[in-house]
């Protein structure tokens, strides 16, 4: 059985029967050639056979879903974002909503945020954790997990992680100093981290997630302070593979680098710095990083100050920010495993995922590369490629129709008009077909709600 091989095992209920479902190109993301003409039939959620209009035959009366010029490409998964953080979309001032959402509340616009990335094409989501002034909310996260998968609401699917991590870290102090901190949210020593660890995995999360370095977006503290000694993240290690789960570890500095890969962790989380060894020894051990670039661009930085970040923290995150893209062209170059993570918490704006990729391409990375990094290298990441992450026979169905050719245009992803089907398992969640009737996961507008500055 995969490490989260539960996690696929979803009781929504699938697509039943025989399906056709017809397009102008496919992109596989395997690495094969684009195929024109596709024609995919799934059978109660997974996909039993692919072609195009010469090889399979469409029976008459058959269920067909022609989505006419549109390129087929598997779900998109994005394996570092923050559904339960603040939101600067719904939300004028982090430090107050701090304080003034309830966790009940809180919890509900995690699933919006969750439902908004679903209604762009992303049917896999790994939400990275947080840490609030009620706690870590893991069982929170994991409600909303597991209400998508009984189908109570429509979502995506999602990997809850939980914050594992000493006193004073750097996912400790997204909380401010002065803040009292409710419950068991940090430990010390291997033996503390260890009851923390248990603590979060009985509560139900998918993945151990802690800090071996500083980081960028909190006050007070430089990247290179280390977080955590390497008997402490052993212990993480051996904890989250005991109970066959994943260890993500953030990770600003080479000697973080090190510290994880000699733990084992499962993921390196951004690119900040590197030197020669550290990034030899990724490409070596295979390990997959997530850039998690969305969150260092200009764009995040002045949503930021909109929200009354700190200016030392706002200098921090510009100052960081040359090194972030100098270190993503460096281990791209270099063969470094990349998996699609945007960071999205503070911000960007949720739904807007995509938009990740267009940074990569930017930076040099070929399109069919960047698209491959939210697909199959992400499912590869997260431990469930065998069922996710491209469009092959046996996988379940996570499909999305795009009107126009990422390879040509990756930044066609980032227009809502554009995201024509979202299917996960054989089920139809959007349908902006033109000339169809519209169907979305989020009929609001952005910008249509009401933004909170107080309750």
């Amino acid at each position: 059985m995969s490490l989260n091989a539960s996690v696929v095992q979803s009781t929504t209920p699938a697509q039943t029967g025989i399906r056709y479902v017809t397009g102008k190109k496919m992109i596989d993301c395997t690495g094969a050639d684009p195929v024109d003409d596709p024609v995919i039939v799934i059978e109660d959620g997974r996909i039993k056979q692919i072609g195009n209009k010469h090889s399979i035959r469409v029976p008459d009366h058959a269920e067909v879903l022609d989505c006419g010029s549109a390129t087929l490409i598997p779900g998109m998964l994005d394996v570092h974002l923050h559904t339960m953080m603040f939101n600067c979309l719904t939300f004028h001032n982090f430090r107050v909503a701090q304080w003034e959402i309830t966790p009940e509340l809180q919890q509900m616009y995690g699933l919006f945020h969750a439902q908004l990335c679903f209604d762009m094409g992303f049917t896999t989501l790994r939400d990275m954790g947080l840490s609030a002034s009620r706690g870590l909310l893991v069982r929170e996260a994991c409600a909303i997990r597991d209400a998508i998968e009984m189908g109570i609401v429509e979502g995506p699917r999602m990997l809850v992680a939980a914050f594992t991590s000493i006193t004073g870290s750097h996912l400790d102090l997204i909380q401010p100093r002065a803040a009292l901190r409710i419950g068991f949210q940090t430990a010390d020593g291997p033996w503390e981290l260890r009851k923390l660890a248990r603590t979060n995995l009985l509560q139900g999360c998918d993945v151990i997630k802690t800090c071996a370095s500083g980081g960028g977006g909190t006050d007070k503290e430089e990247p290179d302070i280390r977080n955590m000694t390497q008997e402490e993240l052993d212990a993480l290690a051996d904890e989250a593979h005991a109970f066959h789960k994943i260890l993500a570890v953030h990770c600003f500095t080479p000697q973080a680098q090190r510290m994880a890969l000699k733990a084992g962790a499962d993921t390196i989380e951004h690119m900040v710095f590197c030197d020669s060894e550290s990034v030899d020894a990724i490409v070596k051990t295979g390990t997959y990083v997530t850039p998690t670039l969305s969150h260092r661009t200009d764009h995040a930085i002045d949503l930021r100050r909109e929200q009354g970040t700190s200016q030392f923290v706002l200098k921090k995150m510009k100052g960081l920010q040359h090194n972030c893209f100098e270190t993503f062209q460096t281990m791209y170059k270099a063969g470094v495993n990349i998996a699609m993570g945007t960071d999205m918490g503070f911000d960007p704006e949720m739904g807007t995922n995509a938009s990740e990729l267009a940074l990569y391409v930017d930076l040099g990375m070929k399109p069919m590369h960047a698209l491959q990094t939210a697909t199959i290298n992400a499912a590869r990441a997260i431990k469930l490629d065998k069922d996710i992450g491209s469009l092959e026979v046996g996988k379940i169905a996570d499909l999305v129709a795009v009107g126009g050719d990422p390879l040509q245009d990756i930044r066609c992803l980032q227009d809502k008009k554009n995201i024509q089907i979202v299917m996960k398992e054989g089920r139809v969640y959007a349908d902006r077909r033109p000339g169809k009737s519209t169907k979305n996961v989020v009929n609001a507008e952005p910008g249509s709600w009401k933004i909170v500055d107080y309750l």
